[in-house]
């Protein structure tokens, strides 16, 4: 048994040293790439009342642009419609569908975070190493990521986070709390993986009562500046 588990971790590789650095380059590298490209956001949050019933839902479909200099524009694609009960979509909200539930972990983000290896898994047949991310401090207004990221062996791009946007935020008798999520993501080129679907299915623990809310993003019609072919990825099923 003893031999059997001696075999077993050396068959494990140790991340290579600098792995960070490598990381947030191809994340950079990816952000410039992903600026090439303008492609169509669908948002759908559901929230549940008792016995699983459906209570209300928001719906929204953006057309996402990046100028040459990185600036992110969006328009609607079909306004946005809310029948929603309970819940109070915030600007922090909107920050992390735009910011925080895609994250790309850039050199200029990765100071923000204290960063640990958790080890090896297979993700979809891809061989990753798995960190865990931390902030290590959170000022007023900070909007950051707590969770873990999947990072391909090969390309040493992110194809998975799970996690939670942090912080909560509690004001004046108003809550503010954000579910876990699954961020998904396909290789554009074989090296350069966009976002393809966030998926959260979450309880929230409001002092009014738990209310159960699921959130699905859909990041689809990627299309390059300049060409007529849109690329299409077979959208992950929804668990």
């Amino acid at each position: 048994m003893v031999a059997l588990i001696i075999a077993i971790l050396s068959l494990q590789t140790e991340p290579p040293p600098d792995l960070l650095r490598q990381v947030a380059q191809r994340e950079a590298e990816t952000e410039t790439v992903r600026s090439q490209y303008l492609y169509r956001q669908s948002v759908n949050i559901e929230e549940f009342a008792d016995r699983g019933r459906l209570a209300g839902n928001y719906r929204e479909l953006r057309e996402v642009i990046f100028s040459p200099s990185g600036e992110r524009n969006e328009q609607f694609a079909e306004k946005p419609t809310s029948r929603l009960q309970r819940l109070i979509l915030t600007d922090e909200d909107f920050q992390d569908i735009r910011n925080i539930q895609p994250l790309l972990l850039t050199p200029e983000l990765l100071p923000r975070y204290q960063v640990k290896f958790r080890g090896e898994e297979t993700v979809d047949g891809v061989e990753c190493w798995v960190l865990s991310l931390q902030p290590r401090q959170i000022l007023r207004g900070m909007r950051l990521f707590e969770g873990e990221m999947w990072v391909d062996k090969k390309s040493l791009g992110v194809v998975r986070t799970y996690g939670q946007a942090v912080p909560p935020i509690y004001s004046k008798g108003q809550e503010n709390l954000f579910p876990r999520f699954t961020t998904l993501r396909r290789a554009l080129d074989g090296v350069h993986y966009f976002p393809v679907l966030t998926h959260a299915d979450d309880t929230l623990p409001f002092k009014t009562g738990p209310l159960r809310i699921k959130l699905t993003i859909r990041y689809s019609a990627y299309k390059k500046f300049g060409s007529e072919s849109t690329i299409t990825f077979e959208p992950p099923a929804v668990k």
